[in-house]
């Protein structure tokens, strides 16, 4: 490979660890969890402990191919080596698809926040300065995204902590409250803990699922990490753990203390909670905490799309310029190509600034999430297949359960896509996401991208 064609390992451990904790934490923890809450009240908690456990397997299975070969692009090398290049092309194109998608809602909701400070201000102007100041952080040096991306993961674990920590002060000593525990029976009051039945935890999934879109981001860092095997294991290892402090947690203290059928009618619950102790200015402290998550989440896009292209450009399935190498060790072309594609985000906020587009279009984003959680899994257990006993003994991070475990969360990734077509709310993703899937499959062929290289086990054979 080329020098001016590699990227630079300039990945801390303490980056990957914040950057896996960020990963796990959205703006939909934040204002999104009310509308989760309404379809399965306090059973919600369920949903997110088994969305987890699922989500721990797709990450061990993505862990065990990443630290036995580190590089760039992860799982769309995994798949084109495993199940074969078409696999691998259209889980790149895909991927950096549905993060293109969830920047452009991500930039317009910094320009929704920003209007509670500056509601003369245009929002087009606000997404503009996002999408700016994060393209230009990712083409500084890999360090400088991990820096920023370490520093916006703090704010939003600092904030969760204390949320957590103030209503259990609250639960268990009537903190605020006048000294009067408030207790956790509000967990079965109001119509019990699944006051919409199985139903309503059913329901609640393909929200629930597209809440994790991100965590699989710390494999696509696996070309970058100075030590992949100590960070990517312990920031893996950590995913069940943290989404149950992290939702489970924060979600438990916010029904215990508020009834489930109250929570988004008032405003957030973070904020409620937080004015509850006295805290005047929590509005004004939460939306500066939802900002800086939704420019996490555009920085951890452009990131994510810009290594993306630059791995389809490795394998001949891009344009060759976007495995064109910065100085600084960032593929510089494909960072700057994702940008632009982004300005289309910020013209569809200076054309239709009332507009609820990104609603829908966001709603695609859960249909690539499970395309590309399950070819994670799928590409796991062909790589495994493909080991002689002496390798698979060998390997440093093993994917417990093998192979049942990944077969049990295959199945809980068709029965999302089975929800999502049973409620008429997401059907639109699997309308639009075969029609894309079926777009790349023939632009793969007029192209002629099926007569590249051969993947890395043909090669061997």
């Amino acid at each position: 490979m080329k020098p001016n064609e590699q990227l630079h390992r300039g990945l801390e451990e303490r980056h990957i660890t914040l950057m896996s904790l960020g990963a796990a934490i959205g703006v939909g923890l934040f204002l999104g969890s009310a509308s989760a809450i309404k379809m399965a009240g306090p059973a919600i908690l369920l949903a997110y402990a088994l969305g987890g456990a699922v989500m721990f397997i797709i990450m061990r299975a993505l862990g065990e191919m990443a630290i036995h070969k580190p590089v760039a692009g992860s799982f769309s090398r995994y798949a084109k080596d495993y199940l074969g290049p078409l696999a691998g092309y259209i889980t790149g194109w895909n991927y950096w698809f549905l993060w293109v998608v969830t920047c452009m809602a991500e930039i317009t909701a910094v320009g929704i926040y920003m209007e509670m400070w500056y509601p003369d201000t245009p929002r087009w102007i606000w997404a503009l300065a996002a999408l700016v100041i994060m393209a230009s952080i990712n083409l500084i040096a890999i360090k400088a995204y991990g820096e920023f991306e370490f520093w916006f993961a703090l704010i939003k674990i600092v904030a969760i902590v204390v949320m957590i920590a103030t209503g259990l002060a609250i639960i268990l000593f009537g903190f605020g409250n006048g000294g009067v525990a408030t207790g956790i029976s509000n967990l079965w009051e109001n119509g019990g803990f699944a006051p919409n039945g199985f139903q309503g935890i059913l329901m609640s999934m393909q929200m629930v699922m597209f809440a994790f879109l991100g965590i699989e981001m710390i494999g696509v860092t696996a070309g970058e990490v100075k030590n992949p095997e100590k960070s990517l294991s312990r920031a893996i290892n950590t995913v069940f753990w943290r989404i149950l402090i992290f939702y489970v947690g924060a979600l438990f203290v916010i029904m215990a203390i508020y009834p489930w059928d109250q929570i988004g009618t008032t405003g957030s619950p973070f904020v409620l909670t937080f004015e509850k102790i006295g805290i005047g200015q929590a509005a004004g402290i939460i939306n500066f905490v939802v900002i800086t998550a939704a420019l996490s989440s555009c920085n951890s896009g452009i990131f994510s799309t810009g290594r993306m292209l630059f791995n389809l450009a490795q394998q001949k399935q891009a344009p060759a310029g976007l495995k064109k190498v910065s100085k600084s060790g960032v593929p510089s072309v494909a960072v700057l190509t994702s940008a632009a594609v982004l300005l289309i985000g910020v013209a569809l906020n200076y054309l239709f600034p009332e507009s609820e587009v990104f609603v829908w279009i966001t709603s695609i984003s859960t249909f690539g999430a499970v395309w590309t959680w399950a070819m994670i899994l799928l590409s796991q257990l062909k790589f495994r297949k493909s080991l002689s006993p002496a390798e698979k003994a060998s390997l440093k991070f093993k994917a417990p359960f093998y192979p049942y475990g990944s077969y049990i969360a295959l199945a809980f990734l068709g029965l999302v896509v089975g929800l999502m077509a049973y409620f008429p709310e997401t059907r639109i993703a699997l309308l639009v996401g075969p029609l894309w899937l079926a777009g790349l499959t023939a632009v793969y062929y007029a192209k002629g991208f099926n007569k590249t290289a051969p993947t890395d086990n043909q090669k061997a054979a």
